[in-house]
């Protein structure tokens, strides 16, 4: 069963030479129960995405339902079965936590009691901090709060726009792992986040950039229809390997990745590390390095908008 079909979406801003196309003929389905994640930098349209689909904007062209109700005949039943979660912190802030809990629960007509049993997990956490007001809290624990804000009605659906960002990694980790939880409870899941690493933590992807969906599968499928070879090199600092084998042939592309620069060559190509190596000790390197890896999503994103016209 499909939660969410969205069909050719389209949204533009402002008007004339001002005029941007933020979201481009979007389409992609999300199955019940599962994290979906869209996953691009800023800009790439995931925003206006979710305020589309949890019937805040219109869009221009184009239809969404959501639990098959219409994104726009039927927005009062949506808004009653989502929960959403934006990126900036919207709660209030002169509230204390506890306020700002009760406050949400009051809107949707049920109660803190009422549903504890799903949001007890992360409530445990902020409970010592329940008369503390928002604005006082950590980031760690506004992310908590807004969170439990979002689920205090009981969704179907749960919007999270990049509900990570700026977050300590510690934290990251807790909350990934509370999203996992609530999957187990019969929650749908939708992330937007610009962590490629972010993207093997859920069920299914969408790659976004420019407003346009680049590709949607799971992660280990979009990683093993990598068609070229990766390797991975490293022999000191990162720049200067970089710009060394830019040059290099015969290679398909090359770019920084962490500590490392990754080699990418065609799967036919005649190639070989021990080239590699020797075309870096000629150039000066010493302490060589070179593995062949698996593709990341990052090496699948990077190759997909680098040959975006192909799809």
């Amino acid at each position: 069963m499909k939660s969410i079909i969205a069909n050719s979406l389209t949204k533009t801003y402002g008007k004339g030479k001002e005029k941007i196309l933020a979201v481009d003929d979007v389409s992609f389905d999300v199955n019940n129960g599962e994290i979906f994640g869209l996953i691009g930098p800023d800009g790439a349209g995931k925003t206006s995405i979710f305020r589309m689909l949890t019937t805040v904007l219109l869009p221009d062209s184009g239809s969404a339902s959501v639990e098959n109700f219409d994104m726009v005949n039927d927005y009062k039943k949506i808004r009653q079965i989502v929960g959403y979660m934006p990126g900036k912190f919207s709660l209030y802030q002169d509230l204390t936590v506890e306020e700002n809990l009760s406050f949400f629960a009051s809107v949707f007509n049920t109660s803190i009691q009422e549903n504890y049993d799903l949001i007890k997990d992360i409530y445990i956490q902020i409970e010592p901090f329940k008369d503390r007001k928002a604005g006082a809290l950590s980031g760690g624990m506004k992310q908590k709060l807004a969170l439990c804000c979002a689920l205090i009605h009981r969704p179907n659906i749960l919007f999270l726009d990049e509900p990570t960002t700026g977050v300590d990694p510690v934290s990251r980790k807790e909350f990934w792992e509370m999203l996992q939880r609530l999957k187990k409870q019969g929650i749908t899941i939708v992330v937007a986040t610009p962590y490629m690493d972010e993207a093997t933590l859920c069920d299914r992807i969408a790659l976004m950039q420019h407003g346009k969906i680049l590709s949607v599968d799971t992660p280990d499928r979009m990683s093993d229809a990598y068609p070229d070879l990766i390797f991975e090199v490293k022999a000191g600092r990162t720049s200067s390997v970089l710009r060394a084998l830019e040059n290099f042939e015969p290679k398909k592309n090359v770019y920084a990745y962490g500590e490392f620069v990754h080699l990418i060559a065609e799967s036919n190509a005649n190639f070989s590390t021990s080239s590699v190596q020797e075309y870096l000790k000629k150039s000066g390197f010493t302490n060589i390095e070179i593995n062949p890896v698996k593709a990341s999503i990052e090496d699948c994103f990077i190759r997909l908008l680098s040959h975006k016209n192909e799809y």
